[in-house]
């Protein structure tokens, strides 16, 4: 990315490089913070409304704190960008989310300043509490600041965290970041609420009046104090109504307009001064600053690199979000007990066309997996079909429920995992590596991991009308890999090419780097058969069978190793008397750093080079 020069951003190294500045050129400031935040993103993609919306935001609390000795928390940190630029690594922007480079969300090993490891929602009330509890433990009296979006207040963990700390007598703020929206358009109750403080009118003045003149009102004698006290409650709630964040322990401000410095600057000043929990409701515009992610912040939520000048994105190709989606609309035309769920990703899983098209069997739960795979548990008692689409690194909150409310009862729900796999510069957070391994110790669980769309359309139809229980298909992000023309799916396993001299098994779209090996070993004169699971739970027996008759056996899996199918389908080799050797290559006991998705095959040795090398040398 080319170096721009820039009159105020240029010299702020650190948070206390903020102080010198005057209100007017704070407003430069976050100008210029836009320009470099569109540019970075159209060159790395990323997180692009979200940023640009919290600029000031991020400049108020940094201006007002005393950072990283007063620690903020970020939920999820996708709204991050900022906060990083402020705080010494402006220089290194043009890396965020490359290999070795920044990443698209807060974390500790990286900067001083970054008081906690984010990429998931609803998180920031919680640790942030617990890090306000722990200096108060220490003796050390600055503050702890989470900044959650209206988006994340939908997850069960924020109530939590909320009900928790709301009566709390430390140095503890909230910063309510209200955009109207998450990923997609925020619903339910919590979004309704929180429109109804927005919109009412007078809220604040009136309440700055009301509590002026009780405040100043003389008292005399305990019984008149006690009168006193009653009369405010009951003159509070009857003229301006308490929020919820005040019912809960909380001094609440707001609402505060989140673009202007001046308002959020007193805003994080007045809260200075109070002793106990303080929530401050900002509202901001997510996109603002950017025409082409102002109108639509939803498409430019998370982005991919794409043209500054007409928004467009540099790559189109047609991935499994939009085939799923589309097969989803086919299969509810002719089924009217289709239900699709999704949690608060209606245009990530693909499901807009749906949620247009059958709204009355379209449920957003909101940021709340957990509920809406008991929510689906109970859609299905009732003979209808939930299928709930949602992120491989998201479904991982619901694991409690998949057991005691799906797997125990023997309910049939459906679960489309998207993202399955190693997903690349989102980092450690996003990547799908866990679910297999995950659904694999549930009992009964029936999982399919497609490579080919015509494979996903199959599994599905499996999982919904030909499998009971808990039935999932897991394809991973983006489009289609390599496919050899003479490769035609074979039910629940395939077995491609008729060598004898070892057998590679593999799932998912490694399959495409197994045929691509297996053509570099031919031409070494080693002859290879592929031994491809559609299904991997349970694993077809016969798979096993034809696996056993080989003397070496390569096992190649893009999720975790202990737990995983690899483990299990060795397992059943030896029931089968296999003696043979057997060397499973999939993700070790470690996470997976950002990088492309290529790039991180490469390091873990599951790319075609890596597969080639393992089997060459033996």
């Amino acid at each position: 990315m080319e170096t721009i020069r820039y009159k105020y951003l240029d010299k702020i190294d650190s948070p206390g490089d903020l102080k010198k500045l005057s209100i007017d050129e704070l407003y430069v400031l976050c100008e210029e913070i836009r320009d470099m935040l569109v540019k970075t993103v159209a060159q790395n993609g990323g997180h692009l409304s979200p940023n640009l919306g919290t600029v000031e935001l991020t400049v108020a609390l940094h201006y007002v704190y005393d950072l990283p000795k007063d620690s903020i928390v970020w939920d999820v940190g996708h709204q991050s960008y900022t906060h990083k630029i402020l705080t010494g690594r402006r220089d290194k922007m043009s890396t965020i989310r490359q290999k070795g480079g920044l990443s698209g969300f807060p974390k500790r090993s990286e900067s001083k300043y970054d008081a906690f490891n984010v990429g998931h929602s609803s998180t920031s009330i919680s640790a942030a509490y617990g890090i306000a509890r722990a200096k108060a433990l220490k003796g050390d009296n600055s503050r702890t600041i989470a900044v959650i979006g209206d988006g994340a207040l939908t997850g069960g963990l924020a109530f939590e965290g909320l009900n928790n700390s709301g009566r709390s007598k430390k140095n503890f703020t909230v910063v309510l970041n209200d955009n109207k929206m998450s990923i997609s358009r925020n619903v339910g109750s919590v979004a309704k609420y929180l429109t109804q403080i927005r919109i009412r009118p007078g809220y604040i003045k009136t309440k700055k009046i009301v509590e002026k003149v009780l405040l100043h009102t003389p008292i005399v004698g305990a019984p008149i104090r006690k009168l006193m006290l009653r009369s405010k409650s009951s003159l509070r709630t009857s003229v301006y109504r308490n929020t919820i964040f005040e019912d809960l322990g909380f001094v609440y401000y707001g609402p505060v307009d989140g673009h202007d410095l001046r308002k959020l600057i007193h805003a994080f000043n007045a809260s200075k001064n109070v002793t106990q929990g303080v929530l401050i409701h900002v509202i901001t515009t997510k996109g603002k600053g950017y025409s082409y992610a102002e109108n639509d912040p939803k498409s430019y939520h998370g982005v991919g690199k794409f043209d500054i000048d007409t928004g467009e994105p540099l790559s189109s190709k047609k991935g499994f979000s939009a085939c799923f989606g589309n097969i989803m609309c086919e299969l509810a035309e002719k089924d009217d007990k289709l239900c699709a769920i999704t949690a608060a990703m209606k245009s990530g899983t693909g499901l807009s066309a749906f949620a247009k098209r059958y709204k009355d069997r379209f449920f957003d739960v909101g940021i709340a997996e957990e509920h809406a795979v008991t929510f689906a548990c109970g859609m299905a008692a009732q003979g209808m079909v939930p299928v709930f689409a949602v992120y491989s690194s998201f479904l991982q909150r619901s694991y409690d429920q998949l057991i005691h409310d799906a797997a125990a009862q023997k309910l049939h729900i459906v679960l489309g995992i998207d993202r399955a796999g190693i997903v690349g510069d989102d980092g450690e957070t996003h990547q799908g590596v866990f679910d297999a391994a995950m659904l694999n110790s549930i009992p009964n669980a029936t999982v399919y991991s497609p490579c080919y769309f015509d494979e996903l359309r199959a599994d599905l139809d499996r999982a919904i009308y030909h499998d009971e229980g808990i039935a999932a298909v897991r394809y991973p992000r983006g489009g289609e890999p390599y496919r050899p023309l003479d490769y035609k799916p074979d039910g629940v396993y395939s077995v491609y090419g008729s060598g004898k001299d070892a057998a590679i098994v593999t799932y998912g779209r490694l399959f495409a780097q197994a045929v691509q090996a297996m053509q570099i070993l031919k031409e070494q004169d080693k002859h290879i058969t592929i031994i491809k699971l559609e299904r991997i739970r349970p694993i077809p027996e016969d798979a096993v069978k034809d696996a056993s008759a080989f003397e070496r056996i390569y096992f190649f899996e893009e999720g975790i190793e202990q737990g995983g199918i690899g483990e299990t389908f060795y397992m059943k080799l030896r029931d089968y008397g296999f003696k043979g050797s057997f060397e499973l290559s999939g993700i070790k006991d470690k996470f997976v750093p950002q990088s492309t998705v290529d790039e991180a095959l490469e390091d873990l040795a599951l790319d075609c080079a890596g597969m080639t090398a393992k089997i060459s040398w033996n």
